[in-house]
């Protein structure tokens, strides 16, 4: 039914559009401020779903602990670092870094969960990651160079890309003990992150709870709340369907497309001129997106 694979892909359209909001709600109010009250919104949407449809959370200790941890090195530290590096080297050379965060999920995923993606799975992961490559290296304002101003950066980018790997291990690792329906399994992730980022947005005064942020512009409130039901509500949520039905590696690899699904909005939506080599990257990846959907 290739229902991972699928989930994977509606996953990393609706990331690529969340970044729109994303985009416009950094621009004025900051990371911290954005990052928090997306996932605050989204808690509230996917509690409010649980209860409208009536799902009973049933899960196991052992299963909340791998959610948690799950939460922590992904949201909490990987975006995080992300986010750092997105500061330190620009978030074009970070997304770079980034693109080899499947790779590095297939590996854990064969070591730790005992996955085997055999000669067309890792075929269709390598061409992927290789258009994804080309696309986000295409990304340099000035020149076809990767100028980095701060080498620590590439240290930010690279603990953001181990922790998004990693996440998705230990939320696969809770998966894997029994049958969980995603939505409780993406409200453990998201109420955690939000509680366990909270104090670290308190102590760095780069977090105002409540409305005050957006007093001098209410509208400003439509980035986070459009924010948090493309991106963490329905991105996260489909993102554990994705891990439950397919091998990470492979989910990983075809959620990783997000910067293919934003040449159109980036051309469209931001103005930005596209040359031949984002072309031809999207492509490739679209190429090894099949492979792995026919493997």
């Amino acid at each position: 039914m290739l229902i991972g694979e699928f989930s994977a892909l509606a996953a990393a359209m609706f990331w690529s559009f969340s970044t729109i909001y994303f985009t416009r709600g950094v621009a004025s109010h900051g990371v911290m401020q954005i990052n928090i009250d997306r996932l605050f919104f989204s808690a509230i949407l996917i509690c409010l779903t649980l209860l409208i449809a009536g799902i009973v959370p049933a899960l196991s200790l052992s299963q909340i602990i791998f959610l948690v941890l799950s939460a922590i090195a992904g949201i909490v530290l990987g975006d995080t670092f992300l986010f750092k590096a997105f500061d330190e080297i620009g978030p074009r050379v970070a997304q770079l870094i980034m693109s080899f965060a499947p790779p590095l999920a297939a590996v854990l995923a064969y070591f730790f969960l005992e996955e085997s993606l055999g000669l067309m799975g890792v075929l269709g992961i390598a061409i992927t990651t290789a258009g994804v490559f080309l696309v986000i290296l295409e990304h340099d304002e000035n020149s076809n160079k990767i100028k980095i101003k701060n080498k620590m950066g590439v240290f930010w980018a690279m603990l953001g890309m181990i922790g998004q790997a990693v996440g998705l291990i230990l939320a696969k690792k809770a998966l894997n003990q029994s049958e969980v329906n995603p939505l409780v399994a993406s409200a453990v992730r998201i109420v955690s992150a939000f509680i366990l980022l909270v104090p670290i947005g308190y102590i760095t005064k780069r977090y105002k709870f409540g409305l005050k942020p957006y007093k001098a512009n209410m509208k400003g409130l439509i980035n986070p709340i459009m924010g948090s039901i493309l991106g963490p509500y329905f991105g996260i949520t489909l993102s554990m369907v994705a891990i439950a039905y397919a091998k990470v590696g492979i989910a990983s690899t075809i959620m990783a497309i997000t910067p293919i699904l934003m040449l159109p909005i980036s051309h469209f939506y931001f103005g930005e001129k596209l040359s031949w080599r984002p072309i031809v990257g999207a492509i490739i990846a679209v190429f090894g997106i099949g492979i792995l959907f026919l493997k």
